[in-house]
């Protein structure tokens, strides 16, 4: 096996390998790998638990996140989230961190649909509304998520002259411009997930079940999840999540359109990445960002 972060082979075999090194309780469980992951690899273990191998993040920040902060943040929170019940840690066999996490049921919306679309503004607001407390002290701070849209302005100029479709051009400048222009969040940081994109939430029953994958959790301005509306939610719901959420001034309003906007354009980009083949692309996320960047120039 070689160790480069890149190149570790990680497989069915390695993953049982370890649990029986660490957790020996569980290695008989059936394993099976779940598709998509980049800086962390998922694999089912039986019908109730998951293995959350680090790959490519070159720290294990986020996992330890996670750890420390969901058995935390979970019992308030209105949608199961993956909870971790074991910490697996470096050893000769897989010099990185992985962590046994309670398994979320549903399908990722990057591959399903909703079609309860008020049900789903409802749920969401009602979960952003349990997750958007303040947080404490030693809360995590991400370095580039969480503050201002205008800290983000070099991004955004990137992913806008990469993929931004040139009729919608002045379009989404605009709402950026505006983003950026909006007052600073005056409120204490909040908790937030900070990463909210469809394959960060899961869809039963044509509604939202689930939201995984909080590594990127940090206290911030809620803004940075309330682009949701534009980029999770369907088509026409944004004023009714807004309703049940009922939080957000105008101010956060414009700055959440505008992070929308700029997680469109990157969820295009790795779209594109992802048909041309390039290492972490996404095939899946070019017709999803599209679609979002449309909400967010329409609702």
């Amino acid at each position: 096996m070689r160790m480069t972060d890149a190149e570790i082979e990680i497989t069915a075999d390695l993953v049982r390998d370890l649990l029986r090194e660490q957790h020996p309780d569980l290695a008989g469980l059936p394993v099976r790998e779940v598709a998509g992951g980049w800086g962390n690899q998922m694999w089912r273990l039986g019908d109730g638990l998951a293995v959350r191998m680090q790959r490519m993040d070159p720290t294990p920040r986020l996992q330890l996140n996670e750890r420390r902060w969901l058995p935390v943040l979970a019992p308030r929170l209105p949608l199961p989230v993956p909870t971790p019940v074991r910490s697996g840690e470096p050893s000769a066999r897989f010099p990185k961190h992985w962590t046994v996490m309670t398994w979320v049921p549903g399908e990722p919306l990057d591959h399903s649909s909703i079609s309860r679309g008020d049900h789903a503004a409802g749920t969401l607001a009602g979960f952003l509304k349990a997750l958007h407390v303040e947080a404490p002290a030693d809360a995590p701070v991400s370095g580039d998520r969480g503050g201002h849209p205008r800290t983000c302005t070099d991004g955004f100029d990137r992913f806008f002259h990469a993929v931004v479709p040139g009729d919608l051009a002045d379009d989404v400048r605009a709402v950026w411009d505006d983003a950026v222009a909006a007052p600073e969040w005056e409120g204490p940081p909040l908790w937030v997930h900070g990463d909210l994109h469809p394959a960060n939430v899961v869809v039963s029953d044509g509604t939202l079940s689930g939201v995984i994958d909080f590594g990127d959790m940090f206290a911030g301005d809620p803004a940075w999840d309330l682009a949701a509306a534009w980029v999770v939610l369907p088509a026409g719901t944004a004023s009714r999540f807004f309703d049940a959420y009922g939080r957000a001034d105008a101010g956060t309003i414009r700055r959440a359109r505008g992070l929308a906007a700029l997680k469109s354009l990157f969820l295009m980009l790795m779209g594109r990445n992802g048909d041309r083949g390039l290492p972490g692309g996404k095939p899946a996320w070019g017709p999803a960002g599209r679609a979002a960047l449309d909400r967010v120039l329409r609702d």
